[in-house]
Order: C-alpha cells, then sequence, then structure tokens
C-alpha cells in the first residue's frame, strides 16, 4: 500500500497546543484520521504520513488551523466534508509597518468586527500573527475571506457589513428557491387515486 507525507512547520509556541496534555490531542488527531504525527518541538516541524491522500491533506489542514491560532476542536471542524480553512496572509496587502493598524481593523474594538462577521457568515475567525485564517462551510468561508480582505484593503466598516447582509440574504433565498422542488415532491403528492382516474379518463377520451 502506498504511503504518502508532508511536512510543515507551526509556531513553536502552537506544538503545546497540537501535543496537549500527556500528547492526548495529537493522538486523538492521529486516530481520527489514521495517519501518524511526529513534532519536532524545538524547530516546530511536524511530520505527517498515511496511506489516505484525502485524509492527508485534511490533517495538514487542522494541523495548520492550529498554528495560526484556532484551538483544537475548531480545527478539527475540517474533518467534516463540507468545511474548509482558508488564511488570508496580511502582508500580501499592506507594509509590515501597518501589520498591527491592520489587524486592529479586522478584530475592532472588543473584538466587534471581528464578531460581526462571524455571526453574519457563521465562521470561526482566528486573527495571528501576519494572518487572518477562517473555518467554515465551503460558501460561508469565501463569503467570510472577502469581507475579510476588503477591510484589509481599508473599505469603511459599514460598507463591509452592508454588503455581508446582503450576500446572507441572497444565499437564504438562492437556498430556499433550490429547496422549493424537493419541498412541493414531498408535501404536495398527488393521492394514486386521483392519478389512476385522471388516467382512466384520458383512455375514454
Amino acid at each position: 500500500m502506498s504511503e504518502f507525507a508532508y511536512e510543515l512547520k507551526i509556531p513553536r509556541e502552537r506544538i503545546a497546543v497540537l501535543i496537549g496534555k500527556k500528547g492526548e490531542q495529537k493522538r486523538k488527531l492521529e486516530e481520527e484520521t489514521n495517519t501518524e504525527i511526529s513534532v519536532d518541538s524545538k524547530e516546530g516541524e511536524i511530520f505527517v504520513k498515511g496511506s489516505d491522500a484525502l485524509s492527508l491533506y485534511t490533517t495538514r489542514d487542522i494541523i495548520k488551523a492550529i498554528g495560526r491560532g484556532f484551538n483544537p476542536d475548531v480545527a478539527q471542524l475540517l474533518l467534516k466534508q463540507d468545511y474548509c480553512f482558508e488564511m488570508v496572509n496580511i502582508s500580501d496587502y499592506v507594509k509590515p509597518n501597518h501589520l498591527e493598524r491592520i489587524k486592529g481593523r479586522v478584530i475592532g474594538t472588543n473584538g466587534k468586527t471581528r464578531n460581526i462577521i462571524q455571526h453574519l457568515t457563521e465562521t470561526f475567525i482566528s486573527v495571528y500573527g501576519k494572518t487572518i485564517s477562517i473555518i467554515g462551510q465551503i460558501e460561508n468561508v469565501a463569503t467570510a475571506k472577502r469581507a475579510v480582505e476588503s477591510i484589509v484593503q481599508g473599505s469603511p466598516h459599514a460598507n463591509v457589513y452592508k454588503w455581508l447582509e446582503k450576500m446572507i440574504k441572497e444565499n437564504k433565498r438562492r437556498e430556499f428557491e433550490e429547496s422549493q422542488p424537493e419541498f412541493f415532491r414531498e408535501n404536495f403528492k398527488v393521492p394514486k387515486e386521483i392519478m389512476k382516474k385522471e388516467e382512466d379518463f384520458k383512455e375514454g377520451l
């Protein structure tokens, strides 16, 4: 059986979070993903190997998420099929001397901005180091990422909130419309007796 492997690095201060008390967190992740995880605590290097490529990819994202500030319980939401992890590198948008100011814009006073985006998009957001990371359902993560990027690039908070509310309404409307055919099939079935009478009537014409 073929074996796949990944090597990645996370901040050393996040190693203890990945390993957990007496190694419990690392063992739990290995069991959930059927992988083997080796940790170099001094260098912050992680080695992951396993026989399933998709499971290995998911494990890598979980470790990356923990490395970018998420607690392990949130990171392990990535085990769900429709969840994903996205990361915005603030350095791609601003110079290093503006880093703290931009992080402050994304977090907001007492965490207000981050909380609003998380609430409206039903996602989890971590602002850590030079990155802003997002975990949630795929479509919601895409919406949250666009909102974060807009704020990073200087868009007024009020405009971003208004856009988010519009997007959420449109998404809900689309989901409702897509569910209608199934809804009507399940709730408005024509009784067999009526169908038979209609067929008999057509034959008599």
